[in-house]
Order: structure tokens, then C-alpha cells, then sequence
């Protein structure tokens, strides 16, 4: 039975009820505020409904002197953006108006440049005089959104009214004595989080984002492109089929785009490919196909010679066209509009520079597959099983330039989190590539087909850079080409091995002192990390119940590596005021107990009444209290969780008492709502782990990416953070067999999708050598012996250079040649805490792609295993030093 009430398929479905319900109200002159990114697609939907302009609000929360944590007030964008104060924060931390102006001027910097990411040049819609429905996709606190109704009331807004799905029934109510009207699908009683009212509560990336909002704006014909930009309707001849042409400002080349049904122009995704495109210098065409009365005869969508005929004619027409006529051509086609576009390209041969396919069908171009000269992208999802068994008879028949890419975990529709926004950017990439004018008439030299290992490896030698020693202080120079990301991620092959620890210290010494890095985030619990954060930042030492980094696998933190890495930190940060000091953040999900103790250490200091009830509430797990595990069971066989409702009671009440325990220590408020957070996560863990699936690496590795981001805001708008982790969860999981043989992601994914370019990640890797690993979970370290990787590996290839240790950019200035060749799936080398050299094909090797998995690749042809800290305790010492020795 439901015990949550009224919930929703997505936000979209949420959208439509909430804009049934806004729409029987007859509101005065209404204009609809998103809250990005997860009010957007409840905003479209809300727009449409009303048909009323669709425009976002941005709200930046200003944190106080010395406390970030607790919300002093926060900067509302607009015409004339507002800043809400909340007074007695002001009176209590003293932020004098000198302070206000700098953190104004810090965060309407950010709100510019999240606006001009999504909107452009767009124009902002103004509320005054005008009924502002403000749309979120829920509310937990509504801190946010109280920010914006305040911000909209002093814009001089006619009447604010609140909609939203869902929020606590209080929350609900307190907003009715705030606004003028509040519309909330669901109050609920009991509330458990936003999410937990979705089937559907996927993280919206910045490219869907930007996609719902191009739909929802050009349903009203409203849209306002950039400087330089311009957009015309057309009618392509003879039959005038309607289309949309836009031209960036010194456009690079032309997208043709033919969608099978006849809708290429207005298909959402086709825009959302489109508009990428725009914005990476391409203009655009997007055309119907079909007349509409042709459109109702199904039969016509696979009437392929003339679907081919109509692409023809339209790159004809394009041609006779001033601003584009001399541009080379691209097609880009989706369902049977590949097969019609192939045809089509094999007619005008050189007229087409290259072809992309979308979850096509360019089986159906037939025998004039052989008669493509361009250069032809495949792409499909890795769930439409049967149009990849199509796309790879295609790709056969092609004698072009030609390569096939699987989107893992992607449907027919590419409408799974991140999907589309895999396909935009290998068919920009594609483009970007192939339509390019030579500027001289030298011819490139011939490409290599690259074959095998042998050919890649002799391709390579001249590709890589050679690295000294990580200790030289030229090995981390080779990194600064990665300075300017927000978040680097780096590697490692096994949780043992010397060389990886000190060639990450040297490159996050480096971004930290030449690129102004302030965060490091690493594979370890949250407790550990702190008390290391404590000791590198100077601040006083906790009791602890164990030392850190005591529990197995010790030696993965325990060792000397790391020991000099803390040491160098803390050096740095002697003398240095505390908001510029490098900070230390564990990201993993293993310590409920003593994250538990840590959230009561901490109540118990600071209110003591909240701390006993805390206390009662987290003895839920006192009968698993030696084999957590064991919870999971318990759970599963009485079919529901045991212990949810209390722990997410106690992580609740703390956010909810942001104000009044914050103002006395930020950090130490951040630090024991991030244990609440690790104790509420790790409780699903133990129960989704013995359901036998991908569910708990997701829980886990989305854990490790929420507390990164958590980490990131906490430590301000500039910060920027390198990442320590194992390869397989630094390394896009879509392109190994973790997300398309298991249906898993990781932290590297869901960064590029977050991050975009400005997440790199580096793998790291080693031939042969000694690792420290363990044979069984729980046994004692072992220095082993790392066996010579297998011949039908990326490592062998690596070997094979010949070049002791270097580094491989991945990016795109690798040529094609060599990207296909290596864009192969071949095995890669994966040890944990326990290497079985014994059975090492199927214990340590998977398959990848390893161009697409990683932005760099750091080669160390031997390395040795790392030297492990004893974790003996000498009494009296845990305060002077982190690993207490």
C-alpha cells in the first residue's frame, strides 16, 4: 500500500496536473517561473497549459561570514536582481553591508553565468503588473522558494502564486500565509524526500535543461537567439515542406536534419541536437519530411526513395540559399530518415561531407550502402536490441569512413538520464570533425588502418608524453593542460600500488598551488576523511572510537604515500586563514556506526535534548550492530525497511535546524549532517545489496557524487576539486561493461554529466610489478606479484609503447585513426583490495572503451606495491597526529 499519497510517473506528468489545475483558476496575466534544473520540465508543461511565457528565476544562497553552511540570505536574478536577508542571521554573525556588497557581487556573477548558459541573450520576463506562478518540481524546506516569492513580490508582481507537486503538509501551509495563492498536488503528511513521490526523479543535465526549455519557448514563438544568430521559416520546394533554418555568426557548416515520421522539425530532440550545433558554430536546417496530408498514411514514413528524394531536394534548395550555399553538408538522421538520408548521400556523393544516424534504420538504404562516400556515425541505444543487429548489417555494407556507437542503458528514444546528451555530443563531435573547408591545398598524410596491438602501440610512441618520476617536479607540469576544469578525477588500477598515491599527490599538489584547487575527495569514509581534514587544517583533534583508516582494507589510506601527502598539506595550510585552506572530504558510504557516533558526538554538544531523541531513534540498529549485513536480511525477509523512517527523521530534523546549530560551528554543522546524510544512504544500502543487482554500486557511487557536490557548494562558489578513486568509478562506466552488461554508473558518469568539460577524467594503469591486495575480504595484506597483462588488453598495448611511464591525452585532438582503433572494446586491468592472480580473466579483467572512458590515460610500465602504516596505537596520540601512531 502507497503510505506517500498522490505520486507521479516524472515531473512532466506532475507538470500536466498541476497546469489542469492552475488552468481552471483563471489567473490575471500569467507568466511562469521555473526553478532550474528540476522546475523546468513541470514549467513547460505548466506554460502550455496556460499558454503563458516561460522564463526561469535563480536564486544563490549567501552564506555567513565564517559559516557558508548557515543561509544569511540569498540573491534573487531579474531586471533588477534582489537580494532577501534574513536579519536576525545578519544581527547574530555581524555581516556588515561591506560584506552583503562582495558576496552580492561574488553570486550575481554565478546567476549571470548560469542565465547566459541556458538563456543566452534571451530577455527576461518581467513580473510586474503580472501574475508570477513560481514552479518547482517540490519543496523540503522551501528556503528557495521563499527567496524567490519574496524577490518576485518586490519586483512588483501583480500576485505570487507557489505551484508545485509536492511538500510537506506544513511547509504547504506555511506558504499559504505568504502567497497568494498556493497550488500543492500533494501536502504530505509524511514526507520522505522529493524523489520519493517520482518513479522518475532522474538528474536533469544542463543539455536537457536547455532542450525542455527550447520546446516550451518555440511553442509560443517567442524565441530570442543570440547576438549574430539569425532564424527564418522556410518552404522547401517543390512542394513547400515547412522548415526552420538557423545561422550562427560564421557558420562552419550545414546539419540537415530528416526524421522518418516527418516531424524532424519539430522534434524535441532534433533540437536539442540542433541546438548544440548552433552554439558549436553549425547552422541548421530542420524540415518536415511529409506534407501533413501525406503524414497520415503511415505507409510513407518507410516509402524510403522518397523520403530520399525529399533530401535531395532539400539540399538542393540549401545550395540556392546566399548564407549557406557554400557550406559543406552534414545529414542527421533518425529512425527511417537514416536509411532515406544514406540514399540520399550516396546520390550526391561529395555533396555530403558526413551522415549521422540516431536510433535509425540504414539497413534500409539496401545496396546503396556501397555508394556512400561519407563519413557515417551509427548510433543506438544499447537496450534497442534488435536496430543494433540492424546497425551492425549496415555498418558491414558500408565501404566509407564508418563506426558504430552503443549508448549504454539507452532505449529506442534516447530518453534515459544523460542519453541524449551522449548522442549530442558524438554527433557534434562527428561534425566538427568530417565538415571542416581545408584552408590550403596540402592533403593530409593517409591514415592508417590500425590493426593490431602492434600498429596502435608504433602509433602511440608518438603520441604519448614521457614522464620522469612522479617526484620530478616536471611530471606534474604535464597536467597543467587540466588546470582549468572544476573537477579532476583521478585513477588508480589497484588500491596498492606506490606509484599511483605519489603520482596523484604530485598533480594535486600541482593543480592546488598553480590552479587554485582547494578540495580534495577521496574513496574513503566520511569520519576518516574529517579527521584527517582536522589535522591538515589545524583544527582540534575528536575522540574517536578507532583511529582512522583502522578497518580493513588499511593499507588503502594507511601507508606512507598518503602519510607524506597529509604531511605536505598541512604544511600549506599553516599560516593560512581557514577559508583558503585545502580542505579533505571522504565520499564512500562504510561507516554508519561511527558516522552515527558522530552525529550524537555532535548533537550532544550542541543540543542535547535533540541528541537523546537521535539516540533513540538510531538504536533501531542495535540488533545488527556487529554484521550490518545482516540488517539487509532481516529487512528483505520481513519486506520492508526496518529502519528508514527514524534515520531520515534525524537527518530531517537537522536540516531543519540549519539556523540554529550552524551559527555556532558551519563546518562542524556540514560535518554531522553529512554523517546523518552517510547513515540514511547506508541503510538503503544494506537493504538493496541483497537484491542481487546493480542497485547498490548505483546507490553507492550516486552517494560518493551527492556528498562531492555537497563538499563543493560548502566550500564556495569557486571551488574546485581533484577526486582519488579506483578506475571504476573515475571511468565512464557507460563505455565498459559496468553500464552496458550490468546497468551501472558511477561517479566519473554522472560528473560528465554534471560537469560537462569541466570534469576530466584520468585513469591510471601499470604492466606488471608488486600490488598490495588481499586474497579473500577481511584476510591479511599480501605484497603480490601483478602478473604481465594479457595480450588482447589495453595494458598489452601500453607495454607495448615501450615508454617506462607517460601520459596519453584522449581529447580531441587525438586523431581519428587512432580513436577508432582504440574505441575497439578491448579488456582493461581492474584490482581491488583482493587480486586472485589465479583466476585473474574473470576476477580482474572487463571490458571498455578507453578513449570514451577517460579525457587521459597515465602509463606505468612496473610499479611496486605501497608501504603500510602498522595500526598499532600509542595511547595520548590521536590529537597530534591523524593516523594516531
Amino acid at each position: 500500500m502507497n503510505q506517500l499519497g498522490l505520486r507521479f510517473s516524472d515531473r512532466a506528468e506532475a507538470g500536466r496536473q498541476l497546469g489542469n489545475r492552475l488552468a481552471g483558476m483563471g489567473l490575471d496575466s500569467p507568466v511562469v517561473y521555473a526553478l532550474p534544473r528540476g522546475g523546468v520540465p513541470v514549467a513547460v508543461e505548466v506554460a502550455r497549459a496556460l499558454n503563458a511565457p516561460l522564463d526561469l528565476i535563480f536564486v544563490r544562497k549567501i552564506g555567513a561570514p565564517g559559516s557558508p553552511e548557515v543561509a544569511l540570505g540569498a540573491i534573487v536574478d531579474g531586471e533588477n536582481p534582489q537580494i532577501v536577508v534574513n536579519e536576525e542571521i545578519q544581527r547574530r554573525s555581524r555581516a556588515g553591508a561591506d560584506y552583503l556588497e562582495k558576496a552580492r557581487a561574488r553570486e550575481l556573477h554565478e546567476l549571470e553565468r548560469r542565465r547566459s548558459r541556458y538563456l543566452g541573450e534571451r530577455a527576461q520576463v518581467s513580473a510586474k503588473g503580472k501574475t508570477a506562478v513560481i514552479v518547482d518540481d517540490g519543496l523540503a524546506t522551501g528556503a528557495t522558494m521563499k527567496a524567490a516569492l519574496i524577490a518576485m513580490q518586490q519586483q512588483g508582481a501583480k500576485k505570487v502564486c507557489i505551484a508545485v507537486p509536492v511538500a510537506p503538509a506544513e511547509v504547504a501551509i506555511e506558504f499559504q500565509k505568504l502567497a497568494d495563492e498556493v497550488v500543492c498536488l500533494n501536502p504530505a503528511q509524511q514526507f520522505f524526500g522529493v524523489g520519493a513521490f517520482f518513479d522518475d526523479f532522474h538528474q536533469l543535465s544542463d543539455e536537457e535543461t536547455i532542450g525542455l526549455l527550447r520546446e516550451g519557448w518555440s511553442e509560443n514563438d517567442n524565441e530570442q537567439l543570440s547576438p549574430g544568430f539569425s532564424s527564418r521559416q522556410v518552404a522547401v520546394p517543390p512542394l513547400g515542406l515547412s522548415g526552420e533554418i538557423i545561422v550562427p555568426p560564421d557558420p562552419r557548416g550545414l546539419v540537415i536534419f530528416a526524421h522518418g515520421s516527418g516531424s524532424s522539425r519539430l522534434s524535441p530532440r532534433n533540437k536539442a541536437v540542433a541546438n548544440t550545433l548552433n552554439t558549436r558554430g553549425f547552422a541548421t536546417l530542420l524540415f518536415d519530411l511529409l506534407t501533413p496530408d501525406e503524414a497520415q498514411d503511415r505507409r510513407n514514413v518507410f516509402d524510403i526513395p522518397l523520403l530520399a528524394d525529399r533530401i535531395v531536394e532539400t539540399v538542393l534548395y540549401a545550395s540556392g540559399e546566399p548564407d549557406i550555399a557554400d557550406l559543406p553538408i552534414g545529414l542527421f538522421g533518425s529512425s527511417t530518415g537514416a536509411g532515406a538520408s544514406l540514399v540520399a548521400a550516396a546520390e550526391l556523393k561529395d555533396r555530403i561531407g558526413a551522415v549521422v544516424s540516431r536510433g535509425g534504420r540504414p539497413d534500409l538504404a539496401g545496396e546503396k550502402l556501397n555508394n556512400v562516400t561519407a563519413p557515417t556515425l551509427l548510433i543506438v541505444g544499447g537496450d534497442d536490441h534488435h536496430v543494433i543487429t540492424l546497425n551492425r548489417q549496415a555498418l558491414s555494407a558500408l565501404t566509407c569512413e564508418k563506426l558504430l556507437k552503443i549508448v549504454p542503458n539507452a532505449g529506442h528514444l534516447f530518453e534515459e538520464a544523460g542519453a541524449l546528451e551522449m548522442v549530442t555530443e558524438l554527433a557534434c563531435n562527428w561534425f566538427q570533425h568530417h565538415l571542416t573547408v581545408p584552408e590550403t591545398a596540402v592533403h593530409p598524410e593517409p591514415e592508417f588502418h590500425l590493426k593490431s596491438s602492434e600498429d596502435i602501440a608504433k602509433v602511440l610512441r608518438k603520441k604519448v608524453i614521457s614522464l620522469p618520476e612522479p617526484e620530478d617536479p616536471s611530471f606534474a607540469e604535464a597536467f597543467d593542460r587540466f588546470g582549468t576544469a572544476r573537477v579532476v578525477l583521478l585513477g588508480e588500477a589497484s588500491h596498492g600500488t606506490s606509484e599511483f598515491y605519489r603520482a596523484r599527490a604530485a598533480i594535486t599538489n600541482r593543480l592546488i598551488d598553480k590552479h587554485g584547487f582547494n578540495l580534495i575527495a577521496v574513496e574513503a569514509d566520511w569520519p576518516d576523511a574529517a579527521a584527517i581534514d582536522r589535522y591538515i587544517r589545524h583544527k582540534p583533534g575528536r575522540p574517536m572510537r578507532s583511529p582512522p583508516f583502522s578497518r580493513f582494507p588499511t593499507w588503502m589510506w594507511r601507508n606512507r604515500e598518503v602519510d607524506d601527502f597529509i604531511a605536505c598539506l598541512r604544511r600549506r595550510n599553516s599560516g593560512i586563514s581557514p577559508e583558503n585552506q585545502v580542505k579533505f572530504t571522504g565520499l564512500d558510504i562504510y561507516s554508519m556506526h561511527t558516522s552515527i557516533g558522530a552525529v550524537l558526538d555532535y548533537l550532544d554538544r550542541v543540543d542535547p535534548t535533540a541528541a537523546a531523541e537521535a539516540r533513540q531513534r538510531y538504536a533501531c540498529f542495535d540488533p545488527w550492530s556487529h554484521e550490518l549485513a545482516s540488517y539487509g536480511r532481516a529487512s528483505l525477509s520481513r519486506g520492508y525497511a526496518l529502519c528508514e523512517a527514524p534515520v531520515m527523521r534525524t537527518l530531517l530534523d537537522l536540516l531543519q535546524g540549519e539556523l540554529q546549530y550552524a551559527a555556532q560551528d558551519g563546518d562542524d554543522f556540514f560535518d554531522a549532517v553529512q554523517n546523518a546524510r552517510l547513515v540514511a544512504n547506508s541503510e538503503r544500502y544494506y537493504r538493496v545489496m541483497y537484491y542481487g543487482s546493480h542497485e547498490s554500486w548505483n546507490l553507492r557511487d550516486s552517494h560518493m557524487f551527492k556528498t562531492l557536490k555537497q563538499s563543493l557548494d560548502h566550500a564556495g562558489p569557486n571551488a574546485k576539486a581533484v577526486v582519488w578513486a579506483h578506475n571504476s568509478h573515475i571511468g565512464d562506466a557507460r563505455f565498459t561493461d559496468m553500464g552496458t552488461a550490468r546497468g551501472e554508473l558511477n561517479i566519473g558518469q554522472l560528473c560528465r554529466a554534471e560537469f560537462g568539460d569541466d570534469a576530466v577524467l584520468i585513469g591510471f594503469s601499470t604492466n606488471t610489478g608488486t600490488v598490495a591486495a588481499a586474497s579473500e575480504w577481511d584476510a591479511p595484506m599480501e605484497i603480490k606479484s601483478v602478473r604481465h597483462s594479457r595480450s588482447d588488453s589495453y595494458e598489452a598495448i601500453c607495454h607495448q609503447v615501450g615508454v617506462p611511464r607517460f601520459l596519453l591525452n584522449l581529447g580531441n585532438d587525438l586523431d581519428s585513426s587512432l580513436r577508432t582503433a582504440l574505441s575497439e572494446p578491448r579488456l582493461e586491468r581492474y584490482i581491488g583490495v583482493i587480486y586472485r592472480p589465479e583466476t585473474e580473466r574473470w576476477s580482474h579483467y572487463s571490458h571498455a572503451s578507453l578513449p570514451d572512458q577517460y579525457d587521459a590515460f597515465v602509463w606505468f610500465d612496473e610499479t611496486c606495491a605501497v608501504t603500510p602504516i602498522p595500526t598499532r596505537v600509542s595511547a595520548g596520540e590521536d590529537e597530534t597526529y591523524p593516523f594516531g601512531l
